[in-house]
């Protein structure tokens, strides 16, 4: 799921504030401890070769995010891709990879424990 700012609904329009929320935005129900992480992520990147060996070669995590600037292209197990654009914010849920169509400024909130087994997978398929 992904919703371009000016699609999210407008609860609060003041002078010097608009506070704008979307519902209903996933759900984060029994993943204890959930980290904040920011990535910068350059142009052609795949993190497909990267995921091998892990269920089904997919990410394991769910992410709820913000794509400051650039694109991302998401595709789900079942094959549907979606592209998020800078200024969108997204929920991904797990099963996933990503691949980079525009040098992209990402910040993602994920379930720690899940996140942490992909992020270590990764390292080790980098080598360290």
């Amino acid at each position: 799921m992904r919703i371009a700012k000016t699609d999210i609904p407008v609860k609060i329009n003041v002078p010097g504030a608009i506070a704008r929320q979307e519902l209903n935005f996933g759900d984060a129900t029994g993943y204890g401890a959930i980290a904040g992480e920011y990535f910068s992520l350059k142009a052609g990147t795949d993190i497909s070769p990267l995921l091998k060996g892990l269920e089904n070669d997919l990410c394991q995590s769910p992410h709820w995010g913000y794509l400051i600037e650039g694109e991302v292209t998401v595709t789900y197990a079942d094959g549907r891709e979606e592209t998020v654009s800078g200024g969108d914010l997204f929920h991904w849920p797990s099963g996933h990879t990503v691949k980079v169509g525009a040098d992209a400024e990402v910040i993602l909130f994920s379930p720690q424990a899940e996140h942490c087994k992909v992020i270590e997978h990764l390292r080790n398929k980098l080598g360290g």
